[in-house]
């Protein structure tokens, strides 16, 4: 008595499905990107903002200690005019 397999023989199932997700990890892994957030990109600003007001810190500094800052009366009276018109 002879046995004929139905079907093709020597196929592992399990083989294609292997083979199937290795081939879906490919093409997510091409699709993949990086975004950076708005907020993200804000705080790395915020670095070269934090340099600028220490290097405007340090000139005043020193502007203090060699008696040579001037303070201009008329922009102090403006900023304290707008203070006490937006804060009442």
């Amino acid at each position: 008595m002879k046995i004929h397999h139905i079907g093709p023989a020597g196929v592992n199932p399990y083989q294609r499905q292997l083979a199937k997700t290795e081939r879906l990890a490919t093409e997510k892994a091409s699709r993949d990107q990086v975004e950076i957030s708005k907020e993200a990109k804000e705080l790395q600003e915020a670095a070269s903002w934090e340099q600028a007001r220490q290097a405007k810190l340090d000139e005043l500094r020193q502007q203090i200690e060699n008696g040579t800052y001037q303070v201009d009366p008329r922009a102090v009276a403006k900023r304290m005019i707008e203070y006490y018109r937006n804060h009442r």
